[in-house]
């Protein structure tokens, strides 16, 4: 008899215990690596830490290319009815996703008060692109500014204050001039992978911002723009501090270890990879500035796929709280460089004895004070790509920058024209 119930107790046990198991909500998320540091084995870390305090909750990352290639392949995952509800995403679709209607707001999701308290936590420089119609789609997470890194010792070399990075075009070229040598360059600034981002940041600098808030007008064209891409080319072909052609973004940050340039421009979301790289002593520092000082932010968002369900939306919400709470948005700063997403994350025990030994950390974070949106529009894919174009045909001589810019005005103009 208590053989009987000892074995009828354990099938009830085992049962239960597949009932839990098989009753798990399960989130699949897509999420970009071709960004620097090894950040495949940081993101693992935050999925299983999550699970081990949410064990209701599997978590299973898709990693899945660059920003590009990660739309791309969540997308057609979506298409092709296989489960998707989370993808980290670049900040700047926010509009062509909810023009397509593919995600949720988070900020329909998010409905209690604790939640939109999260809502209102993070930095705005960083919530403008993730806001549209009022409503807030996509939640700050692997977000950046473009900063200047340079080599402390070649300064010292050549004469100059190796705590003091140029601060305005001017000064900028000058700098250069004075680092630039036969064995390296002065200046690097990549021209592929993100050419449309770099040149932004010049064209801000010089007091244009390259698209209306609606992301419906552009201003390629603009005499301002058209001024900032010929200081772009200028750089390579009259000052001679920079390489002529295109400068690759993938290896930029090797070249600037090893000491083939003494300053370049870069996501700051390399910094803790040239931290563990450089074996030399190197400053990071704001952009210099022409009109004002100025960066476009970038990155990646958080996005909520439609088709989750009621369950799966409050796991997908309780996670993205999770990941982005001061605690993991300091570790994550620490990690790979990218910036703290809220000022709460910068006023950690970890992130604030992180900063004082190791003050670069903070440019990026400082930065945003004078930082605005990426360059974001409808049609977004072609319309970048349209400028993208237009900044690698003048680096590579092929075009001037007035007809470079006008062609791409005129070819973007068609694409936004049904949202005007």
């Amino acid at each position: 008899m208590l053989k009987n119930c000892l074995l009828a107790t354990s099938s009830a046990l085992l049962m239960g215990l597949g009932a839990n198991a098989h009753s798990a909500v399960e989130l699949t998320m897509y999420y970009p690596i071709a960004v620097g540091g090894p950040l495949t084995d940081v993101v693992d870390g935050m999925i299983k830490d999550y699970q081990a305090q949410n064990p209701e909750v599997k978590v299973k990352a898709v990693y899945s290319g660059n920003y590009d290639e990660t739309r791309v392949r969540a997308l057609s995952a979506l298409r092709a009815g296989e489960p998707v509800q989370l993808s980290v995403l670049g900040a700047l679709d926010t509009h062509d996703l909810v023009e397509q209607g593919l995600v949720e707001a988070f900020s329909d999701v998010a409905q209690d008060a604790p939640s939109q308290d999260w809502l209102k936590s993070f930095y705005p420089a960083l919530m403008a692109n993730g806001t549209l119609e009022g409503k807030v789609w996509g939640i700050p997470f692997q977000r950046s500014t473009i900063v200047m890194f340079y080599n402390k010792d070649m300064f010292r070399e050549a004469g100059l204050n190796p705590d003091q990075a140029p601060k305005t075009w001017d000064e900028l070229v000058q700098t250069a001039q004075k680092l630039t040598t036969d064995k390296h360059h002065g200046l690097m600034i990549p021209s592929t992978g993100y050419p449309y981002w770099m040149f932004q940041a010049l064209a801000l600098q010089n007091g244009r911002q390259l698209m209306n808030e609606e992301g419906t007008q552009v201003y390629f064209n603009d005499p301002k723009s058209v001024e900032a891409l010929q200081f772009f080319h200028d750089l390579a072909y009259k000052h001679k501090v920079s390489p002529t052609g295109t400068i690759e973004w993938g290896t930029l940050r090797q070249a600037f270890v090893q000491g083939k340039t003494a300053m370049m421009w870069h996501t700051t979301g390399n910094l803790t990879a040239v931290k563990n790289e450089a074996k030399f002593d190197f400053g990071v520092a704001m952009l210099p500035a022409k009109e004002k000082a100025a960066s476009p932010t970038g990155g990646g968002n958080f996005y909520l796929f439609k088709g989750a369900n009621e369950e799966q939306k409050k796991a997908a919400l309780d996670f993205v709280r999770w990941m982005t709470a001061p605690e993991r948005a300091a570790d994550w700063s620490m990690a790979t460089g990218y910036v703290g997403v809220s000022p709460a994350a910068y006023e950690t025990p970890a992130l604030t004895e992180y900063a004082k030994t190791f003050p670069q950390a903070l440019v990026a974070r400082d930065q945003l004070a004078v930082a605005s949106p990426e360059f974001a529009t409808y049609e977004t894919a072609r319309v970048r790509e349209l400028l993208s174009n237009a900044v690698q045909a003048v680096l590579t001589n092929a075009k001037t920058p007035k007809a470079a810019l006008d062609e791409a005005q005129a070819a973007a103009d068609r694409l936004l024209r049904p949202f005007n």
